[in-house]
């Protein structure tokens, strides 16, 4: 695995690098509060089929440089940039959590830049069951992360034990995001701008629903992983992702995982991944 820096519209993006660039690019994505380091026990493997990219978004662990917008369709422009950068060609987005959302933006908005896109374990903003998600009292995070000024006033200092909520709530079986993980994730959030930029995520999704309620025509290859341990119904997701326009759609369960696929469930995850992307 290389790790190097790429430059792209001002800003600097950590990446981490496997495979070689002359085969189709894979790009994955992290979520909150992760980085790109979620998917060091699956780069190497991947890169033996893929010039496989994760990198660590705009002023998240050790990228720098704040994007013009949080809006995922800004966030999806900002990586593809960057791996074309890289000369990434035949590029399939991949991602969970909010990395997810910017997956399913490059389909919607970069789609002639892309040939295929895997959102995983998220909910896309303006798609069913986006209401019923936010509606949930048990996901209030994304209403309280919305707020200007005070997630960041009541967080800073105190990422360590506000995360460790978050990976044994949604982790699928205890002790998979292990100690030394966890570490590292909060490191990555550690400054100001870090953890703005997490939380500006979340700030920016009532805007991505707006965008994402209007119906458009999306051919590019969609794949929607879900664990079989998060919340709600796979069903539910591929319904909303058909209704939005999205006409080459597959849909793909992996039992006994949670949020964090690559790490709950690696095996699964790559399969999952190699049988979709092409070659």
């Amino acid at each position: 695995m290389l790790v190097r820096t790429v430059e792209t519209s001002g800003m600097k993006l950590a990446v981490s690098m496997a495979g070689d660039p002359d085969r189709p690019a894979l790009v994955l994505l992290h979520g909150w509060p992760h980085s790109r380091k979620i998917y060091d026990g699956v780069i190497e493997q991947l890169g033996t089929r893929y010039f496989t990219l994760a990198f660590d978004l705009p002023e998240i662990g050790e990228s720098r440089g704040t994007p013009p917008s949080a809006e995922k369709r800004v966030l999806a422009d900002v990586v593809i940039s960057a791996a074309e950068a890289l000369g990434a060609k035949s590029i399939v987005v991949a991602g969970f959590d909010v990395g997810g959302m910017i997956a399913f933006a490059a389909a919607r908005h970069h789609g002639d830049r892309i040939v295929g896109a895997v959102p995983m374990n998220t909910v896309i903003p303006g798609l069913h069951p986006w209401r019923n998600v936010i509606a949930n009292p048990d996901i209030w995070h994304f209403a309280f992360h919305s707020v200007p000024d005070l997630p960041e006033l009541l967080v800073t200092g105190h990422q360590r034990a506000y995360f460790d909520f978050f990976f044994d709530l949604l982790a699928g079986r205890a002790g998979a995001v292990t100690n030394e993980m966890r570490e590292t994730f909060t490191a990555a959030y550690s400054r100001p701008e870090a953890l703005k930029a997490g939380f500006d995520w979340y700030r920016a999704s009532k805007e991505d629903a707006k965008v994402n309620a209007m119906p458009a025509r999306i051919d590019v290859p969609i794949l929607y992983i879900r664990g079989d341990a998060d919340f709600g119904s796979i069903d539910d997701y591929l319904e909303g992702l058909r209704q939005s326009g999205a006409n080459n759609l597959q849909g793909h369960m992996i039992a006994h995982c949670g949020e964090f696929l690559p790490i709950e469930a690696p095996e699964a995850f790559i399969k999952a991944l190699a049988e979709f992307a092409p070659r």
